[in-house]
């Protein structure tokens, strides 16, 4: 991924954070039969390993079952706030107008080798962190439980587990950093006054203070 240094991200708990907010990620293999992607929903067991473990599972039909047995590595894409910018937010188009459009985004990219797991347990164990992950903000959270277990039974038969042990791991934070102070205030202004994106807003805000 093309990280210039004031958009590189490396710290392990803001990585990490990235991944618990944003669960839904882009799954990529390059096989046999070329270049897979899917959507996942993952979970992430940081006890484990250098930079943690990311666990998923997938239906069974999946053509991409195939490729994650047998090739030596894939790539996760976890994409968080992303946004528009107009240069007409810079105050630095008023003092000269050279100024031009982008993109504000956070993106981890995670690498590992990948375990297809067909145990019923270990589904069971995955499906229900999942699950809590999600319900657990919720003030009256579903469980798994709550479903009958011979349906649950069934629905496990039509999944497999994956576990991808996280052996490089990259983030990158463009959020304005690359502009004057004064057009990064304008850029949370924007931002804020059109209700276009607010998680960024505050992600320009936070990392501006931090300097």
């Amino acid at each position: 991924m093309y990280r210039p240094p004031a958009f590189r991200e490396d710290r392990p708990e803001v990585l990490h954070a990235l991944i618990a907010s944003y669960p839904l990620a882009t799954l990529v293999t390059a096989g046999a039969g070329g270049l897979i992607a899917n959507l996942i929903p993952f979970t992430l067991d940081k006890s484990r390993g250098h930079h943690g473990v990311l666990r998923a599972h997938l239906a069974r039909g999946n053509e991409q079952i195939a490729e994650l047995r047998a090739v030596p590595e894939a790539l996760v894409v976890f994409q968080g706030p992303e946004t528009y910018v107009t240069p007409s937010w810079y105050v630095s188009k008023a003092e000269h107008g050279r100024v031009v459009p982008t993109w504000n985004y956070v993106v981890v990219q995670a690498w590992g080798r990948p375990t297809v797991i067909d145990d019923p347990a270990w589904l069971r164990t995955q499906i229900d962190e999942l699950t809590r992950s999600q319900e657990g903000r919720r003030a009256a959270p579903w469980h798994v439980s709550d479903a009958p277990d011979t349906f649950v039974d069934s629905q496990v038969k039509g999944i497999v587990g994956l576990e991808i042990p996280i052996a490089r791991i990259e983030g990158k934070w463009k959020a304005s950093q690359n502009r004057p102070m004064a057009d990064r205030e304008g850029v949370v202004t924007g931002l804020v006054k059109e209700a276009r994106e607010p998680a960024m807003a505050r992600i320009v805000a936070e990392r501006a203070a931090g300097e």
